[in-house]
This record gives structure tokens, C-alpha cells and sequence, in this order.
């Protein structure tokens, strides 16, 4: 996840819709983009990837794992840094130019310049809009918290962090992520 600095207003989510424009989300009906991103942010979002779309092939679940794709909340258009759709729902909407819902399994990446606050709030709106599982990853402090509708699960250096209803299986040592 990266803070996001207003741009332009009056975008519509047609608009967005049928035309994402890059590095951009639609919040409160203001076109912002995403800003923020350091190199240990973008090298996390990069491994948990890799790692997901490993895990994805090697077990057999399959679908596919993108970064910082756009799609729709009940509310907005978000791009979450790294998510993961079902086989299902890639064969359904897979040739869109933006999910009509949340993905089913999404990991945010925590900036340091992030608002707590924000990032639990970005993660409560993906779980209202067909999200299951949201990770937010807090490198600064080694931190991982794995939400669901009926659990938030916290993870720390020495931890293995695991799926819990998406991509079943898939588990990373905290340390490794974060390394």
C-alpha cells in the first residue's frame, strides 16, 4: 500500500472502468495515485508475488497472482499491490480492464509514510466488496495481519504466516518475506 495524492476530481467509475490509468485509484470520487512505494516495499510486493504464484502452480489451485491491479470496491476503485484470483473468477472477468469486485485474496504492502488507521479501513473495504482474506505486511516492524469477516490474525518475526480461506496451504516464514 502506498499514500495517494489527489490529481484530478469529477473521474468516474465508468470512466476508470473501461480505461484504468496507470498508477492511479478512484477514492471518494477523486482520481489519486499512488505514491509512496519505497525499494523494500516494492521488493516485498515482488516476493509475495512470486511466492503466491508459486504456490499457486505447485499445488494445483491455480488462477493468477497480479500486482497492483485495478479493481472495485463497493465504494471505489483501489489497486491492491499484490493480489490473487480464483480460477473461477479468471475464467469469468479475467479479460477486463478492472475487476468488478475485490479480489478474493489481496495483500497490501505498508509504506512508511501509511496511516494506520487508512490501511485497517483499506482492508475493511476489500472485505465488504467479495474480498475473503486481506494481508497487510508492516515491514518496519515485522508484522503481518491476516484478515478474514471473523478474525484478524497477527504474525511476527519468528512466525509463519498462513492463508486462511484462499489459496489454501500457502504459509511463508515472516522473516523471509520480510528479509
Amino acid at each position: 500500500m502506498v499514500t495517494a495524492t489527489a490529481v484530478q476530481d469529477n473521474f468516474t467509475l465508468e470512466d476508470f472502468t473501461v480505461a484504468p490509468p496507470d498508477n492511479m485509484e478512484l477514492v471518494d470520487g477523486q482520481l489519486v495515485e499512488k505514491n509512496g512505494m519505497t525499494l523494500k516495499t516494492s521488493k516485498i510486493q515482488s516476493k509475495l508475488s512470486r511466492y503466491w504464484g508459486d504456490y499457486k502452480d505447485s499445488s494445483g489451485q491455480g488462477g493468477e497472482v497480479y500486482t497492483e491491479p485495478p479493481c472495485r470496491t463497493n465504494q471505489q476503485i483501489r489497486r491492491p499491490d499484490v493480489a490473487y484470483l480464483t480460477p473461477e473468477l479468471v475464467a469469468q472477468f479475467g479479460n477486463l480492464a478492472t475487476l468488478p469486485q475485490s479480489f478474493p485474496l489481496i495483500a497490501e504492502i505498508v509504506s512508511p509514510t501509511d496511516i494506520a488507521e487508512d490501511v485497517f479501513l483499506k482492508a475493511q473495504e476489500y472485505l465488504k466488496s467479495s474480498c475473503q482474506e486481506v494481508w497487510l505486511v508492516f515491514p518496519e516492524s515485522h508484522l503481518i495481519f491476516v484478515m478474514t469477516q471473523n478474525q484478524i490474525l497477527t504474525f511476527r518475526s519468528g512466525d509463519t504466516a498462513s492463508t486462511q480461506q484462499i489459496l489454501i496451504g500457502f504459509s511463508i516464514d515472516v522473516d523471509r518475506l520480510l528479509a
